[in-house]
């Protein structure tokens, strides 16, 4: 049996996803990979394993709209209000 060892752009480009979300599912410890020295590699057949474990695609959830945190609707995000001073700076 011959492993098959794959860059992030060539298992992004087999499970039609962005390289990014590849990335972040296996920071998310979602997906198994091997680093061999500083490089990352992904064995095709563990990682189609990993996916079907929930009878599911884990990467789905990653790219769900249900994580969405920024701003709706036209509102700016408001700071949380900072507190008076309490030194007065200047001249003494």
């Amino acid at each position: 049996m011959k492993k098959t060892w794959l860059t992030a752009k060539e298992l992004a480009t087999l499970l039609q996803v962005s390289i990014k979300t590849v990335r972040r599912a296996y920071r998310n410890g979602e997906i198994p990979m091997v680093r061999f020295r500083h490089m990352v590699r992904f064995n095709l057949a563990k990682v189609q394993r990993s996916m079907e474990r929930d009878g599911r695609s884990r990467l789905r959830r990653l790219n769900s709209n249900s994580g969405i945190t920024g701003a709706i609707a036209g509102d700016s995000r408001r700071r949380a209000p900072k507190s008076p001073r309490t030194v007065k700076r200047g001249l003494v």
